[in-house]
């Protein structure tokens, strides 16, 4: 998928153009287990109870599956040869890949295959030196397999009579790499429901002042399809008593619990941290009860009621993440910042082709430069997207350094 030279987050508002076929690549990729090769939508709200129905991932689930069997390992060096050059590497990390991209200007990210996680992007500074801009966690997960959480991710689900309850997470492939170290590098990701009902491409760009990621997802099955996805970034912060998020005044906000992947870092207390009084019928209660779950099965806002309504309206324009809080926010801006004084450290987020805003602070009583010394931001859903036979639907969102 060819991109338009990456500007400011204003210009780069302009929709992409539908991109071609998943199976057009020369560099398609099955899975990369082995030394050879593998084999515009109009958006639209869930009406009624007719329409294709998301099911999301309960807790229970998303456990489940981060305790799953270990995938294949990825063959590196088949990867290695295949897609040298391009000022990106490839090294082995447990039975995952690690794709290292690296600009002249000294910035870096780091990709895992086939997960797709964002583990580390570190811009180039005013100060001539980089800075991890990414939070994450490393701890030994079932059967002594490597688990790393935090970074970006995406959670991208499909739902109706072609793709059944899909996600691609946890399986993307290597589909292509585009560009150079003086300007920019494209890392392109596939993955296909079964049956190919659903394509979806992923395209993880690292520009000399930004990251982007893009995202495209195609119904090729013959009836509608219900889509959710939103994107997890999770920030690297001094402590979130010195974090402050800006530009938000105005927007209207939603409670809810914390967003539930396999990749989600959730401090075990945070529940009681952020206990709040509410009344059992409350629409407080019912969303921070129901959690992010609620967000990508569509929150059932369908019916009209009137407790599907905002908690409230941010009304302060440089709102301090000092306290555990975890918000969806509605009519926000496309662009917002994240200031961090004790890191004196600023990120931008644009965002594009989604209605919605999440927000998570686990608050400040963690220790500072600690596990739990980030925040979580990012483009979300309060409702899904319906994509007709053949429609396609885009997003993207683009953390942009200021400090350069």
């Amino acid at each position: 998928m060819a991109m338009a030279p990456f500007s400011t987050p204003a210009a780069t508002a302009a929709p992409h153009a539908t991109p071609t076929p998943l199976t057009s690549s020369r560099k398609h990729i099955a899975m990369c287990l082995s030394p050879k090769l593998g084999g515009g939508s109009q958006r639209a709200r869930l009406a009624s109870s007719a329409a294709p129905q998301v099911r999301a991932l309960s807790p229970a689930t998303a456990a489940e599956e981060a305790a799953g069997p270990s995938p294949a390992p990825v063959n590196v060096e088949y990867l290695a040869a295949e897609f040298a050059g391009h000022g990106v590497g490839f090294e082995p990390v447990g039975g995952s890949c690690a794709v290292k991209m690296t600009l002249r200007n000294g910035s870096v990210a780091h990709l895992l295959l086939p997960s797709g996680l964002v583990t580390s992007y570190k811009p180039a500074m005013w100060h001539g030196t980089v800075m991890e801009v990414l939070h994450t966690n490393v701890a030994e997960g079932p059967g002594g397999r490597t688990v790393i959480r935090g970074g970006v991710s995406v959670d991208l689900r499909c739902a109706g009579a072609g793709a059944g309850g899909w996600s691609p997470s946890g399986a993307w492939s290597l589909r292509d790499i585009r560009g150079n170290p003086t300007t920019s590098i494209e890392i392109e990701l596939a993955s296909a429901a079964p049956g190919n009902a659903a394509a979806a491409r992923c395209v993880v760009t690292l520009h000399p002042e930004a990251l982007s990621t893009e995202i495209a997802v195609t119904n090729n099955a013959p009836t509608p399809m219900a889509l959710s996805c939103g994107v997890s970034n999770h920030l690297r912060v001094s402590t979130p008593d010195a974090t402050y998020a800006l530009g938000l005044q105005g927007s209207d906000y939603r409670s809810v619990e914390p967003a539930l992947s396999e990749f989600s870092i959730i401090p075990p207390d945070y529940r009681a941290a952020a206990r709040q009084p509410a009344a059992a019928g409350s629409a407080r209660h019912r969303w921070a009860n129901r959690g992010f779950d609620m967000i990508l099965s569509g929150g059932g806002r369908d019916s009209g009621a009137a407790d599907d309504q905002p908690d409230g309206e941010e009304d302060d324009d440089y709102k301090h993440m000092t306290d555990a809080m975890c918000r969806v926010y509605s009519h926000a801006p496309r662009d917002f910042t994240i200031i961090d004084r004790g890191r004196r450290n600023s990120v931008r987020l644009h965002r594009r082709g989604f209605e919605e805003l999440y927000v998570f602070s686990p608050g400040s009583q963690y220790q500072w430069y600690g596990k739990y010394a980030y925040v979580v931001v990012g483009p979300a859903m309060l409702e899904p997207v319906v994509l007709g036979p053949g429609d396609t639907w885009q997003g993207a969102q683009y953390l942009r350094n200021p400090n350069v």
